[in-house]
């Protein structure tokens, strides 16, 4: 039976993959919904403005909502379906990504309860980096204790 630790890391990678998919895709079609992309257009415009500088550098709003909607996607289909170290880069891309829309929020002076979501979702995403690697260095903490007391059965006997 698998640990209480392994089924939250999978839950919280199956749920967050599949959140993030549909945020992600809600940035870049309105296939999903009309007015939840409007929205986002019309967010992401608001942080063009007040970031003069992606301008300069060739970052249209428009070039920028179809960069973190990709990485949400890309990220979020990682979380879901592949297996390994591969999730934790993908914990730590979404979990930048979500440190920059905290940034544009706040830059553009929006009230609390449009950018809890991110909030939350960064917490989690938080969490979840944390538990996997706590498990890996548990992991890796009991296979040195292994080795450490093979190598001393090795020494027990040769004495002996």
């Amino acid at each position: 039976m698998a640990s209480p630790r392994t089924i939250t890391i999978v839950a919280l990678s199956f749920a967050l993959g599949l959140f993030f998919v549909f945020m992600g895709t809600i940035k870049l079609t309105p296939r999903l919904s009309k007015d939840a992309y409007s929205e986002m257009k019309r967010a992401y415009k608001s942080y063009g403005k007040a970031l003069p500088g992606l301008k300069k550098m060739g970052i249209s709003s428009v070039l920028l909502r179809k960069i973190i909607g990709s990485l949400e996607v890309g990220c979020g289909v990682v979380l879901t379906l592949v297996p390994g170290r591969p999730k934790d880069v993908a914990n730590f891309l979404l979990l930048l990504v979500m440190l920059a829309v905290l940034f544009f929020h706040q830059l553009v002076g929006d009230p609390l309860k449009r950018y809890a979501h991110a909030l939350v979702f960064g917490i989690l995403l938080t969490c979840r980096l944390l538990i996997a690697r706590q498990s890996e260095d548990r992991l890796e903490r009991e296979e040195s204790r292994e080795e450490h007391i093979n190598v001393q059965e090795k020494n027990k006997v040769k004495q002996s």
